[in-house]
């Protein structure tokens, strides 16, 4: 603001003295014309009755009358005896104007000359005025520019200063409010300003950043409750086997039984455990994939065999369709397991042969598992895909409700998804891959 002020004065004031010094060049021609006139009306001898007075006062306009040897024929004043304008001046002077001191004028002056053609030869008629008025209210200008620059900047300071601040107070009520909020915290808000700018803008995206943290504190919270249930289980179970274990005698029957038992709790807190870091990794995007194109019978084929002798052992098969020429993106370690889940589920609550399909559609692949069992309950369908979430809605039982997690999960980390249809024979669970 300094420099602008400063450049500002500069400009006014050098401005002002050209718009003076032109008022006082139209002014000297306009009396150059006048006084040209009278010479000629005289024959080119005297300055006629031009007089002080009819030109201007006698210390602020002037003329004479030369011949072209410089020779003073006549002045407006007796002061001017000796010639205003010297020789190579008064060779140029068609229209000139020159800076000059002047006898009986206060300061300098401001001279035009020009050549009259009159009866007797050319002359040469010089006008001027007296520079003092100018030279004054240029001269009074600079003290008031250093008065008034200095209260301009102070206000203009201030102005800033006010601006500013207002400009920054929705900001400092944001960091304000940002500093409250704890790691702990759920609910807390920012205060949003009221007017419809950036600022605003903002505010409200950090409001959504601190709800989808809350949302993420919550299902880490329910993520954790709900593991420590299911853990609990399995290790009362293992504990309670080897307390019993180690209570009075035991014969060798009994300690087998006792560390089957506690074999089979054992097992299951490794599968849980297994599954809960493989569910945790897939939802936080920590899981690196290594895709390769994988043809959809053999994929297929692949987790059929897998869980052949199983599902011959309760007497039920495992059918594949997929197409020729089917081929799937995706990490084949990780998408078998997925459906190896799902088979799970199938031979342990559904009914006849588990089916496996694949197919296209549209611009995707969709591979379902469904068998001939009752389906799914419609309360159930709609959470299926949560963690730990049963159909009974039990805390006991063959598994921990993580299944139809993990495959949700792995769906989406191959930018698909997963979803329960209706089928004839009661319900089944479609994959979807792009």
């Amino acid at each position: 603001m300094a420099v602008l002020l400063l450049g500002a004065g500069l400009f006014l004031r050098y401005s002002l003295a050209d718009r003076l010094e032109d008022g006082v060049e139209e002014s000297l021609r306009t009396r150059s014309d006048e006084v040209a006139a009278l010479v000629a009306r005289t024959g080119g001898d005297s300055l006629g009755d031009i007089g002080p007075l009819r030109v201007s006062d006698a210390d602020e306009g002037f003329a004479q009358l030369l011949d072209p040897a410089g020779r003073v024929l006549d002045a407006s004043s007796p002061l001017l005896d000796a010639p205003l304008l010297e020789g190579d001046a008064r060779a140029r002077a068609r229209v000139v104007f020159v800076d000059a001191t002047v006898p009986g004028a206060d300061g300098r002056s401001r001279l035009l000359g020009r050549a009259v053609t009159t009866g007797g030869g050319e002359r040469i008629v010089v006008v001027g005025a007296s520079l003092e008025s100018r030279d004054e209210a240029v001269a009074g200008l600079v003290p008031l520019l250093l008065v008034l620059g200095p209260v301009a900047l102070l206000l203009a300071s201030a102005l800033g200063y006010a601006v500013a601040a207002a400009a920054l107070a929705p900001v400092e009520a944001l960091r304000a409010g940002a500093a409250d909020v704890s790691g702990t915290s759920t609910g807390a808000r920012l205060a949003v300003p009221a007017a419809r700018d950036e600022l605003r803008d903002l505010g409200e995206t950090l409001n959504a950043m601190l709800e989808r943290i809350d949302g993420a504190l919550q299902r880490e919270r329910d993520f954790v409750a709900d593991a420590g249930h299911e853990l609990r289980t399995p290790v009362a179970i293992l504990k309670a086997e080897i307390d019993l274990a180690l209570t009075g005698e035991r014969t060798p029957d009994e300690l087998r039984e006792a560390l089957v038992s506690a074999g089979e709790e054992i097992a299951r807190l490794a599968r849980l455990s297994d599954d809960l870091l493989a569910l945790a990794r897939a939802e936080d995007g920590a899981t690196t994939l290594f895709r390769e194109a994988v043809d959809a019978r053999d994929l297929l084929d692949a987790v059929a065999r897998r869980f052949g002798s199983r599902a011959a052992a309760a007497g039920r098969g495992i059918e594949v369709v997929a197409p020729e020429a089917l081929s799937v993106h995706v990490d084949r370690a990780r998408f078998e397991d997925a459906l190896g889940n799902l088979v799970d589920n199938a031979l342990r609550h559904g009914a006849g042969p588990v089916r496996l399909e694949a197919a296209r559609r549209g611009d995707g692949c969709e591979i379902s598992v469904d068998d001939r069992g009752p389906g799914f309950d419609p309360a159930f369908a709609a959470g299926a895909f949560e963690r730990f979430t049963r159909p009974d809605g039990g805390r006991s039982g063959g598994g921990a409700g993580l299944g139809l997690a993990i495959v949700r999960a792995t769906a989406r980390m191959h930018g698909g998804d997963a979803r329960i249809e209706a089928s004839a024979d009661g319900g089944r669970v479609v994959v979807h891959l792009p």
